[in-house]
């Protein structure tokens, strides 16, 4: 069995029962698809966490935070990247594990093969800044639109991604299905293409403010969500200037 978990955020509170609830199934592998850092108070424990994981893959706040002047972010989102560089970047005396943080989120894959199954951030076409969203879903006149068509030639079988924090399953024929809409469950077919977005952990945007992520076994997809201490990692926002207070209020209500 395989668990995969998205979108960390610095939020360790979150993602601290995430790894007990994977524990507590006896899961040993586990994929992490990018963004562990960036919004959160604790960016360096949710590093020390995904450097011990099967496998971490790169996503747009680690492109951020390691190459300074890369735009495109709100000011809520650059301030907090701008805050997580400064914690994280070694100097000249940094100690070796300051060291070692800052080279393991330098050389995060950007993508990650497993027989038919892909893991990127974004999306296949471009791993770390695309997004896959809801709404990219819908259908005009019976007519799959023409990025989701483009994305599925691209998929063997099965494709998660992140990024969005918006979980679903989206199938061949453009239908998305929320983890309610499945209650929770979900077999996929051989022969059949699916796109899963595992939702997030640290920064939950469906409406749900519990922590997301997946687990994979054989062909059965299960969607999990974790309750965690929100009141604690608000104070920690709260009390830190650079960090909007923004990103504290939004987890209590999942948006």
């Amino acid at each position: 069995m395989l668990a995969i978990i998205s979108d960390l955020h610095g939020n360790i509170e979150a993602l601290e029962n995430v790894m007990n609830d994977i524990r507590s199934k006896g899961i040993k592998d586990i994929i992490c698809l990018g963004d562990v850092v960036g919004y959160g108070p604790n960016p360096a424990e949710c590093i020390d966490i995904a450097m011990n994981l099967k496998l971490t893959l790169r996503g747009n706040h680690e492109e951020a935070v390691i190459h300074e002047g890369v735009y495109g972010f709100n000011p809520l989102a650059q301030g907090a990247i701008n805050w997580t560089r400064k914690e994280l970047k070694p100097g000249t005396f940094s100690n070796k594990t300051r060291k070692a943080r800052w080279d393991f989120i330098s050389n995060l894959p950007l993508t990650y093969n497993e027989g038919e199954l892909l893991f990127v951030h974004g999306s296949p076409r471009d791993p770390v800044w695309e997004y896959i969203l809801r709404y990219d879903t819908e259908v005009f006149f019976e007519e799959i639109p023409a990025k989701i068509k483009e994305i599925f030639s691209m998929i063997s079988w099965l494709c998660f991604v992140g990024h969005s924090h918006d979980p679903g399953i989206i199938t061949q024929e453009s239908d998305f299905f929320t983890p309610k809409d499945v209650d929770y469950e979900f077999e996929v077919r051989p022969g059949r293409k699916y796109i899963i977005n595992v939702g997030s952990v640290g920064q939950p945007r469906d409406g749900d403010n519990r922590a997301c992520y997946v687990t994979f076994d054989n062909t059965k997809l299960r969607y999990h969500r974790i309750a965690y201490d929100i009141k604690k990692i608000q104070e920690k926002v709260y009390a830190i200037p650079e960090l909007d207070k923004r990103i504290g209020e939004r987890l209590e209500y999942g948006r």
